[in-house]
């Protein structure tokens, strides 16, 4: 067989992890008419298909996932030789890769996962972020070792993973100064017919949040849904509406937006999740965050 030809699998690597020929080929400075070309000899090279193509959407193919996580291995050996050459030390560093839903609050992922860094054995964290599904399939061909999640996995899923409640908290509503004055009825009913930022589809606590609103009797005017709840508490810090947040980070909530704290509900629960493929954890990182919660 043919010597395999190691740039080609460096620009296949490159477009599976960036997702897209476009995004690769900014990244890497090339065109991506020469990215695509080079993609395809490697294809002839070895004889297999290693996306499949949808229309302008690409997704690897079964040989492709297989051949990708081969050469994630491979470039992050050599990632850590470059180091090695760099330092003139070798490299101890465990990786501990793991994807973030986007409804999980940024200072929320930071509490949970920072105690990592502080292990006696040195761990390089790596996070990335998306929405579930994706993340599933990411955790479903080693791309990453964990999920952290607002949603526990479904029953009758394709992937054999399991869920773990990881902590909970309830939910606190908040304003920006500027307008933080206008709600000065009792809470919940200074909400009634006022501006509000409601989390996406996509967030567990939706549905908990529309039903307990409801049960208040309060209608609330929702100006702007999102998915991302950084991008949510910015519109919130902006002075747009009264947005909510977990309880167990409210402080940190207030100090990083410069809001105001109008009100608390214990009847919602927000309940977080990590997701791994091993029913007994084994990783010495998740062992850590789910150590450092229960500690």
């Amino acid at each position: 067989m043919t010597p395999l030809n190691y740039n080609h699998l460096y620009y296949f690597y490159s477009v599976a992890r960036d997702g897209s020929i476009t995004k690769a080929s900014e990244r890497l400075c090339l065109t991506p008419q020469t990215i695509s070309g080079q993609i395809t000899r490697f294809e002839a090279q070895i004889g297999v298909n290693l996306f499949d193509r949808k229309g302008k959407k690409l997704q690897l193919s079964e040989m492709g996932r297989l051949i990708y996580q081969q050469a994630e291995e491979i470039f992050l050996l050599g990632d850590e030789l470059k180091n090695v050459l760099k330092t003139q030390e070798p490299a101890h560093h465990l990786s501990f890769t793991v994807g973030i839903t986007d409804v999980i609050p940024k200072v929320l992922a930071y509490k949970l996962l920072s105690p990592t860094l502080n292990m006696e054995k040195p761990v390089r964290l790596i996070c990335n972020e998306g929405d579930q599904s994706s993340l599933l399939a990411d955790l479903a061909i080693n791309k990453i070792d964990l999920i952290l999640t607002d949603q526990p996995l479904q029953l009758g899923g394709h992937i054999k993973a399991y869920s773990q409640l990881l902590t909970q908290s309830q939910l606190t509503f908040f304003a920006a100064k500027k307008i933080a004055s206008q709600y000065n009825e009792p809470f919940p009913f200074c909400l009634s017919s006022q501006p509000f930022l409601m989390q996406g589809k996509k967030s567990a606590v939706r549905q908990q949040l529309v039903s307990w609103l409801d049960k208040q009797n309060i209608a609330t005017n929702i100006v702007a849904e999102f998915d991302d709840s950084a991008l949510l508490k910015s519109f919130g810090q902006a002075g747009y509406g009264v947005f909510t947040g977990p309880t167990l980070i409210e402080d940190k909530i207030a100090e990083q937006y410069q809001v105001e704290i109008i009100g608390r509900t214990e009847e919602i629960k927000e309940q977080y999740y990590v997701i791994s493929l091993d029913r007994k954890t084994k990783h010495p990182a998740i062992v850590e965050v789910i150590n450092a919660v229960n500690y």
